[in-house]
């Protein structure tokens, strides 16, 4: 569960590589200083960037700062999942954007990728299909069309931070060392009673002590963040055509009642409602 640093390779004439990595089971809990662009398509996901810990359905697109700590993206997803990822090499914004006054908008979402950067709507959309297009293009063709990738997410609108203050791995690598431990603990035991107490003696803390480290980490209390975990994985059993009252149990609640209100909190809609919206566009696709 130590956090890894991943050592990238590139091709010598390339300045940035496009491929579809598939990691699944593997938790890859890692940083590396080349920033990346992120596409994942699965029905129900969890991202987990920096001190961010937040769900996606159906598909994101994420560009993840130097040095910032995150989790694969297919981690624990069990239906069919599709990724895309594009990493530029580390000299790449001091080398090809810095120097070119054109380039201002696209320096500026580079200096702030830091923070983590979600991009939806006609955004992802436009994003998503000129990865594909210049995915079998040649050297020069692929530049200029990452170029313009790079132009249309520095000018978007649609677009959320995900942290809210540098979680760059020189700020907190001996505190995420914990958080591994904590997150596998999480997802072995969110459907059973996870115990505040037995995670704080795993990770030799003491109880209070815990509660705020990982308050402080996650911006959450242990129990919301255990909540939120099984909301996730809700959407993800809702998605694959269980009933709700199997879902309520599957994922550890006692009460339907407390799932139907907690669901409806956290993602806007019943659990009713998702599944009816969501589970038609899946079959839709298939």
């Amino acid at each position: 569960m130590k956090i890894q640093k991943e050592i990238i390779e590139f091709e010598k004439e390339r300045s940035f590589k496009l491929f579809s990595p598939s990691l699944k089971n593997c938790f890859f809990w890692h940083y590396h200083p080349e920033i990346e662009l992120v596409y994942v398509e699965a029905s129900n996901g969890i991202r987990h960037v920096g001190k961010d810990i937040s769900g996606f359905t159906e598909s994101d697109l994420l560009l993840i700062g130097s040095n910032v700590p995150h989790l694969n993206f297919d981690y624990g997803i069990q239906t069919e999942c599709k990724q895309l990822v594009l990493q530029m090499k580390e000299t790449f914004l001091k080398d090809l954007i810095l120097p070119i006054p054109e380039f201002e908008n696209i320096k500026h979402l580079l200096e702030r990728s830091y923070l983590g950067l979600s991009f939806s709507g006609e955004t992802k959309k436009m994003v998503v299909e000129k990865l594909h297009f210049i995915r079998d293009k040649n050297s020069f063709e692929s530049l200029i069309g990452f170029i313009e990738i790079l132009q249309i997410l520095a000018n978007s609108t649609e677009v959320k931070e995900l942290n809210s203050e540098d979680t760059r791995i020189k700020w907190f690598l001996n505190d995420k060392i914990r958080m591994g431990t904590i997150y596998d603990y999480i997802d072995e035991n969110y459907d059973k009673k996870p115990n505040v107490n037995e995670i704080a003696k795993i990770v030799s803390l003491s109880t209070p002590a815990f509660c705020r480290y990982f308050k402080k980490q996650t911006n959450m209390t242990f129990t919301d963040f255990v909540n939120n975990y099984r909301i996730n994985q809700a959407k993800m059993f809702l998605l694959k055509d269980y009933s709700v009252t199997e879902v309520c149990f599957q994922v550890g609640f006692e009460s339907l009642s407390y799932f139907n209100k907690l669901f409806k909190q956290h993602v806007g809609e019943t659990p009713s409602a998702f599944k009816k919206k969501h589970l038609n566009k899946i079959e839709g696709i298939i």
